[in-house]
C-alpha cells in the first residue's frame, strides 16, 4: 500500500500544515484535522492535503470491524497514487472505487466495506474538484456555495420534491446514501465533478458529515470569512464547533484558501 504525506492518523490531534506554495500569482494556504468525536470508538474518516502535488480529499469509510478505516484509506492512497502518475482527479477516483470493490471481493468476511470521497485538485490557476456520497465541498466566493451534490436518499427526495431543505435535514434516513466507493458497482457508479478558475479571495471546504450534521451552513461561512483567522485556525474553529453540536461521528476539515 502506498504511503501519503500530508495526511495524518485517524486520532484526535490536529497537525498543522506547512504554510504556503505559489501557483503563478496565487498563494495556497491551508489547514486540516480530523476528530473520532464524541459516540464513536473508531475514526473511519481520512484525508490528504499536499499543495506541492495540488491535492486535497476527505473520505469517510464505512463497514464497521475496521473496514470503514482499511476502504477509506485504500482509496486516499489510490487516488494519490494516481494522481501522481499523471491520471486526472477523476480517473483516480473511478480506479480507486475498482480496487475497493477488487479487494471487498477477494475478502473472506462478508461485512461491506466503502467509503465516500470529495476531492479538489489545483492545476495552475484551475481547479476540479470530484465527489461520491455525502462528504461535501464548498466553495467560498462573495458567499459559501456547495458545489457537490449529496449522493444520498433525502438528496433524491428533495429534488423530486417530496423533501423540503428543513424536512431533510431532520429525517431519519438522511444517513442513506445512493452511491459509495466500494458499494456501487462501476458500471452504476456516478462521479460528481466540477471545474472552475482559480480566482484570489477564493477558498473550499471539504468535509466529512460529522460536520455538517453538528454545525449549519452558516456557521461553516462564518468561519471561512475570518480573515483574522489563518486556514489551520478555521479548520481548528470548525471542528470544535461540531464537537459542541454534538459530535455524533467522526469530524474531518480540509479548508484550502487562495489569496
Amino acid at each position: 500500500m502506498i504511503r501519503a504525506e500530508g495526511f495524518r492518523d485517524n486520532n484526535h490531534d490536529i497537525r498543522h500544515a506547512p504554510p504556503t506554495r505559489r501557483t503563478r500569482q496565487v498563494m495556497i494556504e491551508f489547514g486540516h484535522g480530523t476528530h473520532v468525536g464524541l459516540r464513536r470508538l473508531r475514526n473511519e474518516d481520512t484525508y490528504y492535503a499536499d499543495a506541492s502535488l495540488g491535492l486535497f480529499l476527505v473520505a469517510d469509510g464505512m463497514g464497521g470491524h475496521q473496514h470503514g478505516e482499511v476502504a477509506s484509506a485504500m482509496v486516499r492512497d489510490t487516488v494519490v497514487d494516481l494522481v501522481t502518475r499523471g491520471h486526472s482527479l477523476v480517473e483516480a477516483v473511478q480506479g480507486a472505487g475498482e480496487r475497493l470493490l477488487a479487494h471487498a471481493r477477494g475478502g473472506r468476511e462478508m461485512l461491506p466495506m466503502g467509503t465516500t470521497i470529495a476531492a479538489l485538485r489545483v492545476v495552475a490557476d484551475g481547479y476540479e474538484v470530484a465527489w461520491v456520497g455525502d462528504s461535501r465541498i464548498y466553495r467560498w466566493k462573495a458567499g459559501l456555495q456547495q458545489i457537490s451534490h449529496d449522493h444520498s436518499l433525502v438528496q433524491a427526495l428533495v429534488e423530486s420534491g417530496q423533501l423540503d431543505a428543513a424536512q431533510a435535514s431532520k429525517h431519519p434516513q438522511r444517513n442513506v446514501l445512493t452511491q459509495a466507493l466500494g458499494v456501487t458497482a462501476t458500471e452504476q457508479l456516478h462521479i460528481g465533478m466540477a471545474r472552475g478558475r482559480l480566482e484570489a479571495g477564493m477558498a473550499f471546504v471539504l468535509c466529512t458529515d460529522g460536520l455538517t450534521e453538528s454545525i449549519s451552513d452558516a456557521a461553516i461561512a462564518h468561519t471561512v470569512t475570518r480573515t483574522d483567522l489563518a486556514s489551520q485556525e478555521c479548520v481548528d474553529q470548525l471542528l470544535l464547533g461540531a464537537l459542541d453540536g454534538g459530535g455524533d461521528d467522526n469530524i474531518t476539515v480540509v479548508m484550502v484558501r487562495y489569496t
